[in-house]
């Protein structure tokens, strides 16, 4: 607030009533409220098809959503999950993010996609033993330099140029070109160039956790795990 008068005789504040709608858009009822409808009253968000389905709020972000014969529902895919409710019990989410963390599952502690301070992984693909992961890294990052106890890694290169550590070694990687990480190896991922770099990763052992790492130097200054001794490996 500043003062608008001047002199004795001014006023000191002034009030004027504001007709405004206002709404935290706080719900999935109320983001479908405030969005633009089509002829069925639905609000849709990527690749959605529809038949006979009314009034609904549908979001997809990863793949095709088929609705057939819906009213009044919600519909949210994303790479994580998928979430269908009633519009008025879309709130009720609370309650059921609980039960999840009750059973220890993995989708309420992090997404898909992480991002990182060098970049982002995202993991496309899991079973027993193996994981898949697409990793981009940003230009001039680059990964800590780490060890696994549990697990080798094959790296692709997609896209980009990759300066490579593993053990002694350090040597640059291109587009179709490809190295392996053995289990118990010091290595290191850096993106030297000015694009992203992209590559497949393709990790393969008896435990795929993330907190099996041990970090030996880190540029952006995240705890290190303390070192174990090195596992013995023929390259």
């Amino acid at each position: 607030m500043e003062k608008i008068g001047h002199g004795s005789g001014g006023p000191e504040a002034m009030v004027v009533r504001l007709e405004a709608g206002w709404s935290d858009v706080g719900a999935w009822d109320a983001l479908w409220g405030i969005e633009e409808k089509d002829a069925d009253g639905n609000v849709i968000h990527g690749d959605v098809q529809t038949a006979d389905t009314k009034n609904a709020l549908i979001i997809s972000q990863s793949r095709l959503v088929a609705c057939i014969g819906l009213e009044d529902v919600v519909v949210v895919e994303t790479p994580d999950a998928v979430m269908v409710a009633k519009k008025d019990r879309a709130q009720s989410v609370g309650k059921l993010v609980s039960k999840l963390k009750a059973a220890g599952r993995e989708e309420t502690l992090a997404h898909r996609k992480v991002h990182r301070p060098w970049g982002t992984y995202d993991s496309v693909e899991g079973g027993e033993r193996f994981q898949v992961k697409r990793i981009v890294v940003d230009p001039g990052a680059s990964l800590s330099l780490q060890m696994h106890f549990h697990r080798a890694e094959h790296w692709v290169v997609v896209r980009g140029t990759a300066r490579v550590t593993r053990g002694a070694e350090t040597f640059f990687l291109t587009e179709n070109e490809s190295t392996y990480i053995p289990t118990g190896t010091r290595h290191r991922l850096e993106n030297p160039g000015k694009v992203p770099l992209e590559i497949i990763e393709v990790q393969t052992g008896a435990y795929l956790g993330e907190d099996d790492i041990v970090r030996f130097e880190d540029s952006y200054g995240r705890t290190a795990s303390a070192p174990e001794p090195e596992i013995a490996t023929t390259k």
